[in-house]
């Protein structure tokens, strides 16, 4: 019976994707093979992570925070649009002002819909559009930070369960389809909603391990997407849908990346055929540089582009992709440029081109969804990040260049972690929120060093001038 009512929710999904496309509503985004588009002229853009937004408390605030990303030639802001807590810590979360959209205090978790709920959230979506912003709203989290995937697994499945039980659970999956109704049902009439995003970085591990029946080749999160996106397609047939992935392969065999967790199908994610399911849109990756593990991410390597590297110079699609550049092999444009170059560092490369492929090979616009670093020190040409790397210091004006020359020439679109913002007003620029995170500040924050903000001039204008050069492609 389960598998005829999915089967019956895949073939009305499909269809009613095919038979919708054409008569989009005036305002909403789409897509038109590997590009985006809007009211049917291109949409490139320069947009931003700030999940934070709509843990504001004052309509100012969110005002002031919009208004900034504006004059930065922000155009699509990715946040969360999840926010839940434990019964025990709703007199904490009144106490403090914290938004929060669920309570859990048993199998079924309560709504708040009020002034410190959903009210905010409603704020945030009717306000970006003001400002000529759209929202990628993500449904849950891998991670425990702001009430996870695993509040459901601790509430519905009982201590002692593994990660991966969110995607298998009958009653989780009911409980979670629940929620996102109420939110796509809300907004699924707004053109300031970009698209939807199933989850932050789902893998079959999160802050609880995975189990023996997530594991290379099991599928599991690829029919969670699945199932997933038709869901929502159900829902609301006009926005689009993508998965949140962090852009994971799994390739079979025992050849050089078999011991790679970016390809070796640990994750859980299989980028390639996840990009390939009818109702996801387009595909997500992620370029963070601060993991201290290379069990996790072998992103933290981190390529500069002073010395030989310049934007505008390296030719992103014409590096090979096999294996590390040798002396006096060219394979194209520019090979001797990484010659030298660390292991993990042409790793980091490789594998965002390899993510390219994947896209152009499905047809489907690609979004570098995270990218970021902390601290602004003295450049160097390389550098392989330690597990020290969070007390370190490294050159955003020196490093995001080449992220971002990579995103402009291969033509897809640019989010770094995180924007932040100034001249904010509630307790006085200062209030922490849950889980310490200080980017609510009057002026620039030394804790929250990933945030860009706009009197950091070099490096905001990294991020207006591409905007330019995306708005030009908008045309």
């Amino acid at each position: 019976m389960r598998s005829l009512v999915f089967s019956l929710l895949a073939a009305a999904a499909a269809l009613t994707s095919a038979k919708t496309r054409a008569k989009l509503p005036k305002g909403f985004a789409t897509t038109n093979g590997a590009n985006f588009e809007v009211d049917g002229k291109p949409f490139a853009f320069v947009g931003a992570n700030s999940y934070w937004l709509p843990l504001l408390t004052t309509q100012q605030d969110v005002e002031t925070t919009f208004k900034e990303m504006q004059a930065g030639g922000v155009k699509v802001v990715r946040t969360w649009g999840f926010n839940a807590i434990n019964g025990s810590e709703l007199a904490g979360a009144i106490d403090s002002g914290l938004t929060y959209y669920q309570v859990w205090n048993s199998s079924e978790w309560i709504l708040n819909p009020g002034p410190r709920g959903l009210q905010r959230l409603d704020h945030v979506v009717e306000t970006a559009g003001k400002y000529g912003i759209k929202l990628i709203l993500a449904f849950t989290n891998n991670w425990v930070g702001y009430g996870g995937m695993e509040l459901y697994i601790n509430w519905i499945a009982g201590a002692g369960n593994t990660h991966d039980v969110f995607y298998t659970d009958k009653r989780i999956i009911a409980s979670f389809q629940r929620y996102v109704r109420t939110i796509v049902n809300r907004y699924k009439n707004s053109p300031n909603i970009f698209a939807w995003e199933m989850m932050n970085e789902a893998r079959c591990l999160g802050d609880l391990p995975a189990g023996p029946e997530c594991v290379p080749g099991s599928n599991t999160l690829h029919t969670w997407y699945e199932q997933q996106s038709n869901f929502v397609r159900s829902l609301d047939p006009f926005h689009m849908i993508t998965t949140g992935g962090e852009g994971h392969f799994y390739w079979k065999g025992n050849g050089p990346f078999s011991s790679d967790y970016n390809y070796n199908g640990q994750a859980g994610e299989d980028f390639d055929l996840d990009l390939q399911l009818e109702n996801i849109d387009f595909g997500t990756y992620v370029r963070s540089t601060l993991s201290s593990s290379s069990t996790h991410n072998s992103a933290f390597f981190v390529l500069r582009s002073t010395c030989t590297l310049r934007p505008g110079i390296l030719n992103w699609t014409s590096l090979d992709l096999i294996g590390p550049p040798k002396p006096g092999v060219s394979n194209g444009y520019n090979n001797m440029l990484l010659v030298g170059a660390r292991p993990g560092v042409f790793s980091a490369i490789r594998q965002a081109l390899i993510v390219l492929q994947a896209a152009k090979k499905a047809n489907k616009p690609l979004i570098l969804e995270e990218f970021g670093l902390s601290g602004l020190g003295e450049p160097s040409c390389f550098t392989e990040r330690s597990p020290r790397a969070d007390k370190e210091t490294e050159n955003k004006t020196d490093i995001y260049p080449a992220w971002v020359d990579l995103a402009l020439q291969t033509e897809h679109g640019i989010m770094p972690w995180q924007f932040g913002a100034l001249g904010l007003k509630e307790s006085r620029g200062n209030r922490l929120i849950k889980y310490a995170d200080a980017i609510i500040k009057r002026g620039f924050s030394q804790r929250l060093e990933l945030a860009i903000y706009q009197n950091q001039t070099a490096l905001w204008n990294v991020f207006r001038d591409a905007a330019v050069v995306q708005a030009r492609r908008s045309r």
